[in-house]
């Protein structure tokens, strides 16, 4: 007589229960919620300075048409910024900041630099071209960029939740800005080349902030560091194509925006050293939302069904996220025990067991 089959519904449960189990306990442990909290100072942190910047460049690159000269004079104070503020910090501590040598600040924080200022710079000079709301539809993915480079340099591991997680905040998005937008070519493929920057720049970012043998989790380094590969990066296109003397002559303005750029910077360095370049990315679409909520009630922009429906599903797929991200940490940190585990058992350490690699090597150092 042949095995008696389960009732389909009686496995789906038994598939089912255990996962959600994992997500209780996950969601009320303290960790997760120190973690949350913790997170969420961040996010709220980085909003404030993103922004309050992005209404001010809008402002101000629409009356001056200087956008790359702009964004070179806030490159400028921010690396100034950041030098006093780690001699403050130097004298107040007497211990001494780190200073990386000349090697590997070209191998390490270079393409980095670049690949951040040519995003930054493009972002903004789309802005002389189209509205706020096709800039906001076509940068929102950039966080299907920064899932592809995540998964290409193993920052992240490929599930197919978190595929899902990527594409239904994406598509949230555009159906939130899909009817408010006047499309123009020049400045649709300037902020779609700025996305696919965006997903390499964070991505990169991460890896240097996050590697501790080099030295710069801490967001005053990074900028420290990064700033001077921006300014050799953006001077060239600064001087070609713009009026240079307009920034000076508009020094007070400019300060302004630069401390604006100084502490947003601060606060997404400071976001992603804590979490990863994916979450720092689904933050920022949620940001995005916010601003276009804040325009349409400072500017009388109105929304429609489909830009409701599109608010709903980027708000279910950031919930999604978290609820995720709080189960998968869960499920690895018990793999890791049982490894851990497995290791004391055998007697042997695996020595080089990290699938971390080393994108600016073809072997990770050590």
């Amino acid at each position: 007589m042949g095995k008696k089959r389960r009732p389909p519904m009686r496995v789906l449960e038994d598939v089912v229960e255990p996962r959600a189990k994992i997500v209780k306990t996950s969601l009320c442990s303290c960790t997760f919620i120190k973690l949350a909290l913790k997170t969420l100072c961040l996010v709220i942190f980085y909003y404030t300075f993103s922004i309050g910047l992005t209404f001010y460049n809008q402002r101000f690159i629409h009356h001056f048409k200087i956008p790359l000269s702009l964004t070179m004079a806030h490159l400028v104070i921010k690396f100034i910024l950041a030098g006093l503020c780690r001699c403050l910090i130097q004298m107040c501590t007497s211990k001494e900041r780190v200073t990386l040598p000349w090697d590997m600040n070209v191998k390490k924080v270079a393409p980095t630099g670049i690949a951040s200022i040519l995003d930054i710079a493009l972002s903004n000079w789309s802005f002389e071209f189209i509205t706020v709301s096709l800039y906001t539809m076509t940068k929102s993915t950039a966080v299907v960029f920064i899932l592809g480079f995540s998964l290409c340099f193993r920052l992240e591991k490929p599930r197919w939740s978190l595929i899902f997680v990527v594409l239904f905040i994406a598509g949230g998005l555009f159906m939130f800005t899909f009817q408010s937008t006047q499309f123009q070519l020049e400045g649709f493929l300037m902020v779609f080349a700025a996305s696919i920057l965006s997903g390499l720049r964070w991505t990169l970012a991460q890896i240097v902030t996050q590697k501790h043998e080099i030295g710069l989790s801490n967001p005053l380094d990074m900028m420290f560091h990064i700033q001077p590969w921006m300014i050799v990066g953006l001077l060239p296109l600064s001087i070609a194509f713009e009026d240079v003397s307009l920034v000076l002559r508009n020094a007070g303005l400019v300060l302004l925006g630069a401390v604006l750029a100084f502490f947003l910077e601060f606060s997404e360095f400071l976001l992603l050293a804590n979490t990863s370049s994916l979450t720092l990315s689904i933050a920022g679409i949620f940001k995005e939302i916010c601003t276009l909520y804040l325009a349409a009630t400072v500017n009388g922009d109105k929304m429609s069904f489909l830009n409701g429906l599109g608010l709903v599903a980027c708000l279910a797929g950031i919930t999604l996220h978290v609820i995720l991200k709080a189960v998968y940490r869960k499920t690895d940190t018990k793999e890791m025990s049982h490894d851990l585990e497995m290791l004391i058992r055998n007697g042997e350490a695996n020595v080089d067991s990290d699938d971390e690699i080393d994108v600016f090597n073809a072997r990770t150092d050590r």
